[in-house]
């Protein structure tokens, strides 16, 4: 007993010792009367949370005082946010209630609370209610941005302390974060926190490859840190002897953005160049930055040679998240590129604390592109047609775009994300004008509604009265706010369609002897694999369904009329049971207690034995395997993800499993014969198919083949790389990746 006491004593001491880091971190922001009202929130979350412990059994107390932390710290919010980071899960968890927080803190405090409560669950039981709730805060973000900020920070803290989640959380979370938050935190400008959210998803989704780059990047330190001092010093000479003061640094890239860059160009760690940027950091007065800036920029191409095609320029045209940032690459002295960042010390506040420090500075920049954004978003969220889910995915397209700028034939200027096409540019100037588009003008040309605009085009739009949106609209716009205003009105169409086929459909089934009611429209729409009712008149309007579906229908119906009930019952079983039932069956340990269940292997990623993978329950097709990185896993877990399961292999190694290598080398007499060898007689493995590329010398080759597991799939990787003139080898998914029907 003497032993808990010592130990509950030491954590009272640790909270206190949190605390007063917390008042530390606050103090650049805090004025008469703050310290008293932080008190005042840190004694109430105490007192509500302290019987509660976290997975890791410290008590959890802990996490809102983090958060708090993270809030003032790293996002540089004010004692209004650390009052709200305090008490943001005292409402949903204890007996304090809104009414109370407003009666102590008043109106503001209590609103943002409310705002972080509703969406605490963001992700609920429900796909829909999921996209519900992410709706609810970005209505909150409209109202008042410290409610998505405190969240990030919410969820920052959380996926730092994941470990001792079980892994199926621990998947869940990350999926959701790389999904819906970094994309936030990088529309926010909150760059830092937007890697780390990204580099602490892919920890637990991609552990081997994580862990990989990680060690790589340990490896090499000693060496990368001599060659950021050697490229500096002469910047730094320079610099100096021309009176300008500045900060200049490497920093290593983030493992996240390594992996991408591995992923996209298809090439292995040791070459990808650029771990690390430089970044100069000017201590310039508000007047002189610009000039600063290309100061700097002539000095660092001065020392090295740059790439012309790698000039990013974003003091003059800021990014709509706020971000101004000179970006070149250079030639470094070892004959690699370097990239190289020029900013100056406000700029870099903005892209280190995006929002928070962009409202410090509000004064000096009109309207900027965070407020467009933010008006956008109101935009959005204004349009009451659309469905939660599609809203999600329009809305996150819009998330991580970058932008291009377009001019209006007057001259104004439209930021677009790129890859908008003419069409979006239409919609952007106001939905009747993109509503009424027929063609536009770019550069005086005429262009189809289709045409990729380039930055500093200049658009005029054709519009006629008789246009109206079409459905293949949808697979060229860009912008949530052209997919939002097509959709609803293509819906409107449908339902004037709709109806005139309610009308058909009655008199239809009137000649049929079929009585008109919602019980035989229900069975009808069943028979038909439809939807809605909504869908089955509009079906019937278009001539999709005629009269002699209809009577197809009615002897079906007759035939079950016929059957007993609990004949077809047993029917139904059956088929679901042969649908589930595979030949693979029996090698997946699958669900809570990892009993045997019968699965299909899903074809988006073909996994294999060895391979990290979950099940997920379709509606049709019962349990199905992915990989969890699966190009559609993350969609699959931050939408549905109350339909995963865990999933693990048995040790079980009697079946082959189909995975696809990617074969480069150089051309030469008998590499196919050489490869096909190794293949076949070395390792006695199956092919299904080969498919060979010669171009210039240059061989490319796929070859389909079936392997035990990813134990097998490796050494045969390692064998085939040995053959001469074989330059890399690849695992790929199946060779196209369409996304997976939650279905």
């Amino acid at each position: 007993m003497k032993d808990l006491v010592i130990d509950l004593e030491a954590e009272k001491n640790e909270i206190l010792k949190r605390y007063r880091a917390l008042l530390r971190a606050s103090k650049s922001t805090l004025q008469k009367g703050d310290k008293r009202l932080i008190r005042k929130a840190f004694e109430i979350a105490v007192e509500s949370h302290k019987d509660m412990r976290r997975k890791s059994g410290e008590p959890y107390i802990y996490h809102p005082i983090a958060v708090a932390q993270i809030a003032a710290e790293e996002i540089g919010l004010g004692p209004t946010s650390i009052v709200c980071a305090l008490l943001h899960d005292v409402v949903e968890d204890t007996d304090v209630t809104l009414e109370d927080i407003e009666r102590e803190f008043g109106k503001k405090v209590s609103k943002i609370i409310d705002g972080l409560t509703k969406i605490s669950g963001v992700f609920d039981t429900n796909s829909s209610l999921q996209a519900e709730n992410f709706r609810k805060m970005l209505l909150t973000l409209a109202d008042d941005v410290r409610v998505i900020l405190i969240k990030l920070a919410d969820r920052l803290h959380n996926m730092r302390t994941m470990e001792f989640m079980p892994r199926d959380k621990q998947l869940k979370l990350s999926s959701e974060t790389v999904y819906l938050y970094a994309p936030l935190a990088h529309r926010l400008g909150l760059y830092a926190i937007k890697s780390e959210l990204e580099d602490l998803s892919m920890k637990y989704m991609e552990r081997e490859t994580y862990q990989f780059i990680k060690k790589k990047l340990n490896e090499k330190k000693a060496e990368r840190e001599k060659f950021i001092h050697d490229f500096i010093q002469p910047v730094k000479n320079t610099l100096e002897e021309q009176g300008i003061h500045a900060d200049i640094f490497g920093r290593p890239k983030s493992i996240h953005s390594i992996w991408n860059k591995m992923k996209k160009k298809g090439i292995p760690f040791e070459e990808v160049y650029d771990l690390f940027a430089i970044r100069v950091i000017l201590d310039s007065s508000p007047e002189h930055e610009k000039a600063d800036c290309w100061k700097a920029y002539s000095i660092v191409t001065d020392s090295y040679r740059p790439n012309p095609d790698r000039l990013r320029d974003w003091v003059s045209s800021p990014k709509a998240n706020g971000y101004e940032s000179l970006h070149t690459t250079v030639m470094g002295p070892r004959g690699q590129w370097v990239e190289v960042q020029i900013r100056t010390k406000r700029m870099n506040e903005i892209a280190e604390k995006g929002f928070a420090a962009h409202w410090k500075y509000k004064e000096s920049s009109s309207d900027s592109g965070l407020d467009q954004w933010i008006h956008k978003v109101r935009e959005l969220l204004r349009n009451p047609e659309s469905n939660a889910l599609d809203f999600l995915d329009d809305f996150k397209m819009n998330l991580f775009s970058d932008e291009i700028f377009i001019f209006t034939p007057k001259g104004a200027l439209i930021q677009l994300p790129s890859n908008a096409t003419a069409l979006d540019f239409a919609f952007e100037i106001h939905s009747d004008v993109g509503a009424s588009c027929i063609g536009a003008k770019v550069n005086h040309k005429l262009v189809p509604l289709s045409y990729n605009l380039q930055n500093g085009d200049q658009v005029e739009i054709i519009t006629s009265s008789k246009q109206t949106p079409k459905e293949d609209w949808l697979n060229f716009v860009v912008t949530a706010k052209a997919k939002a205003k097509i959709k609803s009105s293509l819906k409107e169409e449908k339902r004037r369609i709709a109806e005139d086929g309610k009308e058909i459909l009655e008199r239809k089934l009137k000649s049929l002897k079929i009585t008109y009611n919602s019980d035989n429209i229900n069975k009808l729409t069943l028979h038909f694999k439809l939807t809605t009712s909504q869908d089955l008149f509009y079906n019937v309007a278009k001539g999709i369904i005629d009269l002699k579906d209809l009577k197809e229908y009615q002897a079906s119906e007759r035939v079950i009329e016929n059957k007993p009930q609990d004949k077809i019952e047993q029917e139904q079983v059956q088929n679901i049971l042969r649908n589930i039932k595979t030949k693979d069956s029996d090698i997946l340990l699958i669900g809570e207690d990892m009993q045997k269940i019968d699965y299909k292997l899903s074809s988006c990623c073909n996994p294999i034995p060895g391979d990290d993978v979950f099940g997920f329950i379709t509606v049709n097709d019962g349990i199905k395997i992915h990989r969890t990185n699966c190009p559609n896993a993350t969609k699959l877990m931050a939408n549905y993800g109350y339909r995963i399961v865990k999933a693990r292999w048995t040790t079980q190694h009697e079946l082959a499993f189909l995975t696809g290598l990617r074969i480069t080398g150089i051309d030469d007499v008998g590499l196919i014969n050489k490869l096909t060898t190794v293949i076949s007689n070395d390792f006695k493995v199956n092919m299904r198919s080969i498919t060979v590329d010669s171009d210039n010398g240059i061989f490319e080759g796929t070859i389909m083949v079936y392997v035990n597991d990813t134990e097998h799939l490796d050494s045969l990787i390692k064998r085939l790389k040995q053959v001469k003139g074989v330059t890399a080898v690849t695992r790929f998914d199946s060779a196209s990746t369409p996304f997976e029907k939650a279905s």
